[in-house]
């Protein structure tokens, strides 16, 4: 049997896990490894070493089609709880069946910046809030994939937790 994953069916954006936004679209955060180059005695060349479960400024833009009341919420300078609910389509090969599988996703996310967008004719504004994300949970199909936690020193993929020596190491747990 293959189950092939195949498209984003259709989504949904709440606030504070129940109060639904109306969205345009959303662009989720890319997880870059903090790198340090290694170089001297013993090493040919240059390594970009990644540093153990650290990450770079992890940014998510919300997009709406004109300016609304959810945008000026999120524009409030603190620490916004948002959850992403997605139906990812997913086809059976064997089978020859469609199915759908759920993916959710609870950030923390201070804004960064709010663009109200533009006025045109008969046309949309395209405001956009955009945030950096300190905290990041994602599940598919019930199961937790990854959690980074900046603030608190999380790092887990699959169930692997790649900072516990380093919080046992600090005193932190």
């Amino acid at each position: 049997m293959s189950v092939l994953p195949e498209n984003m069916v259709s989504y949904m954006v709440y606030l504070d896990g129940d109060t639904l936004l109306g969205t345009a679209g959303v662009d989720l955060p890319s997880l870059d490894a903090l790198t340090e180059k290694v170089k001297g005695a013993g090493i040919a060349g240059e390594v970009d070493a990644p540093v153990l479960g650290h990450y770079a400024e992890m940014g998510l833009t919300i997009s709406w089609r004109t300016i609304t009341g959810n945008l000026a919420v999120l524009a409030a300078p603190e620490a916004h709880a948002l959850t992403f609910r997605g139906s990812q389509q997913t086809y059976d090969s064997s089978e020859g069946t469609f199915s759908t599988v759920p993916v959710k996703i609870i950030v923390k996310a201070t804004p960064k910046k709010t663009s109200l967008g533009k006025f045109v004719i008969a046309g949309q504004t395209d405001s956009k809030n955009e945030f950096e994300v300190s905290y990041i949970k994602i599940y598919v199909d019930g199961d937790e994939i990854i959690e980074i936690d900046k603030y608190n020193m999380i790092c887990t993929i699959n169930g692997t937790d790649y900072l516990e020596s380093v919080r046992s190491d600090l005193g932190m747990s």
